[in-house]
C-alpha cells in the first residue's frame, strides 16, 4: 500500500532563505515549516484585511467574528448591502470602517473587482484595483496578495510587524525606515513574502523584542 506525502509548497523558498542568510535557521527550526496556504474565501480576506486596519488581531477577531453572527459565514457582497451601515457598525466597527465594508461590498457586486478572476492578474494590477476602491490602501492590497493569494514576493514595508521584525533579524538599535526595509530585504527576493510571515511569527518567540 502507497503512503501518500504531501509536499512543503514553500521547501525551496525556506531553502533560499537560509543559503542567503544563515539568521533563518533559529527562527525556522523554532517556527516550524511555513504555513501560508491560499485563501478561496477571497472577498472574507478582503473584510478581515479592512476589520483588521489599525487595531489589534485579537479585536480585529472578535469584530469579524459579531459581524458574521449577525451577515452570516462566509462573508457575502451583497448580505453586507442588505445590513447597511448602521447594523454592520452594531458589530464594533467605526462609521468609516462600515462604510469601507460596503464600499468593497458594492465594488464586488456590480462587478467592478472580480474576485473570482483576479488571481490571473500580476501583482500591479491588482494593487491598482484594489486601491481604486475607497478604505483600501497599499497595506490592505498587500495583505491580500499575502494571504489571498499567497504571490511569493510580496514585502509590505508599511507594516510595522514586519519592520520591528527586520530590526529583529538585524540586530539593529532602531525600527528601520522602509527604503531601508526594501534594502534589508533584498536578498531575499523572489521569497519575501515567506521571509515576511517568518519575521511575524518571529515576534511570538520568548523574548522577542516587540
Amino acid at each position: 500500500m502507497s503512503v501518500r506525502t504531501t509536499r512543503d509548497p514553500w521547501s525551496s523558498a525556506v531553502d533560499h532563505l537560509v543559503q542567503v542568510d544563515s539568521r533563518w535557521t533559529e527562527v525556522i527550526d523554532w517556527v516550524g515549516p511555513c504555513r501560508l496556504r491560499p485563501r478561496r474565501d477571497r472577498f472574507g480576506t478582503l473584510v478581515r484585511a479592512i476589520i483588521g486596519q489599525q487595531i489589534s488581531t485579537k479585536a480585529a477577531a472578535s469584530i469579524d467574528a459579531r459581524l458574521r453572527a449577525i451577515g452570516g459565514t462566509p462573508h457575502d457582497p451583497v448580505k453586507l448591502l442588505d445590513l447597511g451601515l448602521e447594523t454592520i457598525r452594531t458589530a464594533g466597527l467605526s462609521g468609516v470602517k462600515a462604510g469601507y465594508l460596503l464600499n468593497l461590498s458594492e465594488a464586488v457586486a456590480d462587478g467592478r473587482l472580480p474576485l473570482k478572476r483576479i488571481g490571473t492578474w500580476t501583482n500591479e494590477e491588482i494593487i491598482a484595483q484594489l486601491t481604486t476602491i475607497k478604505g483600501i490602501g497599499l497595506w490592505t492590497a498587500e495583505m491580500f496578495l499575502v494571504f489571498a493569494l499567497n504571490r511569493p514576493d510580496v514585502l509590505s514595508v508599511g507594516d510595522l510587524g514586519v519592520r520591528v521584525g527586520l530590526r529583529n533579524h538585524h540586530a539593529l538599535a532602531e525600527v528601520p525606515h522602509p527604503k531601508q526595509c526594501e534594502a534589508l530585504a533584498e536578498p531575499w527576493r523572489p521569497y519575501r513574502t515567506v521571509a515576511m510571515w517568518y519575521l511575524w511569527r518571529g515576534l511570538e518567540r520568548p523574548g522577542s523584542r516587540a
